[in-house]
């Protein structure tokens, strides 16, 4: 850094690789002295592997029938027995796993994406901008989620690319409000006063001063409404118009297992215990994140 005409040494907290440094140390201790954390931190990669590599992981093809062997308890064969098709149920909750990842990313990016432009937009302009978005969003919240999201895939036609959609439109107010709350504070400081000064387009103003320093709360956000999106998924796999045969998924899975407890019940806990696991490991980490990225909840 030059002052007049010498130069002084940049202070050490503008050293970049320094903070990142402190920055990587203060998660590892955060994450090593809280045992639960770390133990979900693991069962969520292992979750995260299990998707990616589900085709590997498979004993059986997922998706083949075998009349001969329906409705087997679990053995050495067939870990969890099979289906009343003759389908390895093992082999169809790992592939499920691939499919309600899948549908877990896409649906929280529609919703992060549609909700945090609303909002900032909202937040940001006011005015006409603001009440369109808020009457819109009083509207959708009119509704319950779980029709509302019944009648978009019904109007879309069933299938899980149309689930995906109404899953992730389920989940804009969340962010929409979120956003906007976080905007009419954020503007209101000196460095959005500082950028519009210099003449800094409203666009880049919303989007590379505003949505970085709000961007803590969307994380937790994101990470809690993974599970939910699973959930809302399961839930319309379940109804029968989300994932369609012979798709494996936990939601289908269960629905046709529920007809078979007495003769095979490993057909419904199987895919039941997954989406548990699964939804449970998604809040415990959006509960830690939340931990550590809010400083009013830090305690050292």
């Amino acid at each position: 850094m030059v002052v007049g005409e010498r130069a002084v040494p940049a202070p050490a907290g503008f050293d970049q690789p320094v903070l990142a440094s402190r920055r990587r140390r203060s998660v590892v201790r955060f994450v090593a002295s809280n045992r639960v954390l770390s133990a979900f931190i693991v069962i969520f990669i292992l979750l995260v592997l299990v998707a990616v590599f589900a085709d590997a992981l498979t004993t059986y093809n997922p998706i083949k029938t075998a009349p001969k062997i329906t409705l087997r308890n679990p053995s050495t064969a067939h870990w969890l027995g099979t289906d009343n098709l003759g389908r390895d149920t093992y082999s169809r909750v790992i592939k499920g796993a691939q499919v309600s990842m899948r549908v877990a990313v896409i649906a929280v990016f529609i919703s992060l994406a549609v909700g945090v432009v609303m909002g900032l937009m909202a937040g940001y302009f006011g005015g006409i901008a603001d009440l369109i978005c808020g009457r819109y969003i009083d509207a959708q919240l009119a509704f319950p989620g779980i029709l509302l999201a019944i009648a978009i895939v019904n109007a879309l036609g069933p299938g899980l690319n149309h689930a995906m959609i109404a899953v992730g439109i389920l989940g804009v107010p969340l962010y929409f409000r979120l956003t906007r709350g976080q905007v009419l504070q954020a503007k209101e400081q000196e460095y959005v006063r500082a950028a519009e000064v210099i003449g800094a387009s409203r666009p880049r103003i919303m989007f590379r001063h505003i949505l970085p320093n709000i961007a803590n709360p969307l994380i937790v956000a994101a990470s809690l409404a993974g599970g939910n999106a699973i959930l809302a998924l399961a839930a319309l796999s379940f109804l029968g118009i989300a994932a369609q045969p012979p798709t494996p998924d936990w939601g289908a899975m269960i629905n046709i297992g529920k007809d078979y407890l007495q003769n095979n019940m490993w057909m419904a806990i199987g895919p039941g215990v997954a989406i548990f696991l699964t939804v449970f490991t998604y809040y415990m980490l959006g509960d830690a994140l939340r931990d550590y990225l809010d400083p009013r909840l830090k305690t050292r």
